[in-house]
């Protein structure tokens, strides 16, 4: 697949072989580069790893940025030094302690021995390899062979308990991206705590900036939010345990004048699902400073003497030509050097769900009856979600007991999922694997599996409960019972849901000294029981689900390639939460359906049509009864399912422009182009009519301004420049909630 370039940061070419890093002796400055961006740092006074520059590339660096000097009051200075003019306090770097002078957010905080929490990190080696080194037990970016990237591991000690940081930065050859992670090794003789570990420190110099975050709340994911970095310290977290619907783990820092085509911008996307946290901080001399890692709420983790801690990665993103840039880089990597397996690249099919059709309710009459009709309409997957499993009839008991419910399936789920295959779809199910209720076999059995303070009564949400993922147990209970469904049944897809987040965070199986490590041993878990089940299943589609979007991140597409954008299937609601996913997250990892009007989110009443352009902006499926739809509403589906798979590829693998922002006005455009530029399907959206309505111009973005353009639909030819230049007219729809779709084809001479 061809990778969409915007832009280039300069006219001069390299050959394969270059390198991508290099390290002046002389003034000790290490340069990552490649043809669009640059890293600069340095090993400063005192040993001292500084930060220089990260942005656009150039081509050499000849010493202009190194920090200048000047006394400071109350900004101490180097240990044993009477240079009043140099202080940790105001210099930029790229990794700071606890207690070593320096005021700002640290990147690391270490409990010692004698109580203490004092650490003083100086150089100490570095190694440049070739490729990327993958990181054991968590996901991360990779490389499919050495020539695409190399890695810089700079390491760093404490000069008296012998603790080692090593600072890990890998650049793509042909990509804006830099992944950065560390790993801490105690090569002391004590034990050690650590309280804080961030995956990654970076500092800018006095300009003015903003962030932009992704917060929200079950059913109202992912929203943009953009304000100004001001004096102080600025948190974006979730300490729930997971990722969260509250607070994505994406952020991002651009000028003030950027928008979706012009300035610069930079991303921070963290690889992984659990407590996440995002510090800005704008210093007294008007510099910034941002750390994310794992959120240091209820972590602490103990390391003995030759024992290893590795953070999760974050993957570094810069552009100068806006948002729409930064995001094309994050849908590139992500989709081709994040997700794995072989759906990466696979078109997915188009699926339909029952569960707003039927909720609990529902037997294997009624499921047939359903199939039957998403057959004659071209669907190609029918998804059991809840309910098919133990005694479960509402949701307040059977999770855990991963076995058919005999009452809805008397002839077992393979019967079933083989009715589904003979009419030539596909089978996917639900399951809810890290959650176990009272009233299950499993609590029965193993009560100590769940996550239970002692002594104290837990605390319910969804009348269902946590299991204790870190536990090798408990893992291997699911994995043998998810393994027993998935060979009998011959399932295709798997939907992975998270109905809560975590309280009562005890493990029954570590030390008091060590709770403090409950929840990241839990995502451990997690990633430990999904890798060994994508490959034991390795044609299975796997999709992501925490009561919708509460875990859409990095860390999870590199085991399901997508998933469940969010419950909310209203499509005006979901306008926004998709243009804001958009930003860090490709779209062929964010599935939208169909649903009922009115909507049972909202109570909103929507056309058709504008709920099926909403859900073919991703990956497409329906959520509804289609057995109570008329004849007319049938064959407006079937057209439906025709036309999505006549633009298939381009949505799911194409580069996808967002135009209009639906929260800073009535309206909202998208736009999908292949990669060569030849076709192109646009999006545009009206949230409510008016008596008045003003005439408005849609202009398209990312096309061959020296081509012509056919529209599909009415035959006119137009050229790529007057589209992206002039645009053209919409039509006044006399209603609330319209849509268009335009069908761009590039015409020969």
């Amino acid at each position: 697949m061809e990778e969409l370039t915007m832009t280039k940061a300069n006219n001069h070419s390299r050959k394969v072989s270059d390198p991508l890093i290099t390290f002046d002796q002389e003034n000790r400055v290490f340069h990552l580069h490649n043809q669009y961006i640059s890293y600069l740092l340095a090993i400063d006074e005192g040993g001292i790893m500084s930060h220089l520059y990260f942005g656009r590339a150039v081509r050499h660096y000849h010493g202009q940025r190194q920090s200048p000097r000047l006394d400071r009051g109350f900004s101490g200075n180097l240990p044993g030094t009477t240079d009043r003019t140099y202080s940790l306090d105001s210099l930029l770097r790229e990794y700071s302690g606890q207690g070593d002078g320096d005021f700002r957010t640290p990147a690391l905080i270490v409990r010692q021995a004698d109580g203490s929490r004092s650490v003083f990190l100086t150089y100490q080696s570095y190694q440049i390899i070739a490729g990327k080194p993958r990181l054991k037990g968590l996901p991360a970016a990779y490389v499919k062979d050495d020539e695409e990237a190399q890695t810089l591991i700079i390491t760093l000690v404490d000069q008296l308990t012998s603790l080692e940081v090593a600072l890990t930065y890998t650049i793509y050859r042909d990509r804006k991206v830099i992944a950065r992670s560390v790993k801490i090794k105690n090569a002391g003789q004590t034990t050690v705590h650590l309280e804080k570990a961030a995956s990654l420190q970076i500092d800018f110099h006095n300009r003015t900036l903003d962030v932009i975050s992704l917060p929200g709340a079950h059913v109202n994911e992912r929203h943009e939010q953009r304000e100004k970095v001001g004096f102080g310290s600025k948190v974006f977290s979730s300490s729930r345990g997971t990722t969260s619907h509250q607070m994505n783990s994406f952020i991002a820092l651009c000028e003030p004048k950027t928008d979706e085509f012009h300035g610069e911008v930079y991303g921070f996307n963290f690889v992984y699902s659990g407590n996440h946290k995002e510090s800005v901080e704008r210093d007294q001399f008007k510099q910034t400073r941002l750390t994310v890692g794992i959120n240091d709420d209820q972590f602490d983790w103990q390391l003995g003497p030759d024992e290893s801690f590795q953070t999760p990665e974050v993957l570094l993103a810069y552009s100068d030509h806006g948002l729409n840039d930064l995001s094309q880089t994050y849908h590139h990597l992500l989709r081709e050097r994040v997700s794995r397996g072989k759906n990466q690249f696979r078109q997915r099919p188009i699926v339909i769900n029952n569960w707003e059709a039927t909720f609990f309710d529902f037997n294997e009459l009624k499921l047939k009856k359903i199939v039957d009709e998403a057959k004659n309409v071209g669907i190609e997957m029918f998804v059991l979600d809840d309910g098919w499993f133990g005694h479960r009839d509402n949701d307040d008991s059977s999770l855990g007991d991963w076995r058919v419910f005999k009452k809805k399936f008397p002839h077992g789920l393979k019967k079933f999922s083989d009715y589904v295959h003979q009419q030539g779809m596909k089978m996917g199910i639900w399951f809810e694997p890290e959650m176990i209720s009272y009233d299950s076999d499993l609590y029965r059995q193993h009560p100590d599996y769940m996550l239970r303070v002692p002594d104290r009564e837990p605390t319910p949400s969804r009348d269902q409960y946590v299991l204790d993922m870190g536990r090798q147990a408990v893992r291997d209970n699911l994995f043998n019972q998810m393994k027993q469904v998935l060979k009998d049944a011959d399932i295709d897809y798997v939907k992975w849901d998270m109905n809560r987040h975590i309280t009562d965070v005890y493990s029954s199986v570590l030390p008091p000294q060590q709770q403090g490590e409950t929840l990241h041993r839990y995502v451990l878990g997690l990633y430990e029981l999904l890798e060994r089940l994508t490959s034991e299943f390795p044609d299975i589609l796997w999709e992501g689900c925490s009561g919708g979007g509460g875990r859409i991140d990095a860390g999870m597409m590199y085991y399901m390639p997508q998933s469940w954008t969010s419950d909310n299937t209203d499509a005006i609601a979901r306008l926004t939460i998709q243009y804001g996913t958009s930003l860090a997250y490709p779209i062929s990892s964010m599935t939208a359906h169909v649903s009922e009007s009115p909507n049972q989110q909202t109570g909103r009443a929507t056309p058709l049509q504008t709920r099926a352009d909403v859900a073919m902006s991703g990956v497409f499926g329906y959520e509804l009864d289609l057995t109570k739809m008329s004849a007319a509403e049938k064959a407006a589906i079937a057209k439906q399912v025709a036309t999505y798979k006549a633009i298939r590829p381009i949505i799911q693998f194409g580069d996808f422009i967002r135009l209009i922002n639906p929260s800073q006005g009535n309206r909202c455009a998208w736009l999908f182009v292949t990669a060569d530029k030849s076709e192109a399907v646009v999006f545009s959206f009206q949230v409510l009519s008016s008596a008045q309505p003003a005439f408005n111009v849609l202009k398209l973005a990312g096309l061959n301004g020296n081509w012509d353009y056919q529209n599909i639909a009415t035959g006119k030819v137009i050229g790529g420049d007057e589209l992206m230049n002039t645009g053209f007219y919409e039509t006044i729809d006399k209603f609330d909630f319209s849509s268009h779709m335009y069908h761009f084809k590039a015409v020969s001479d």
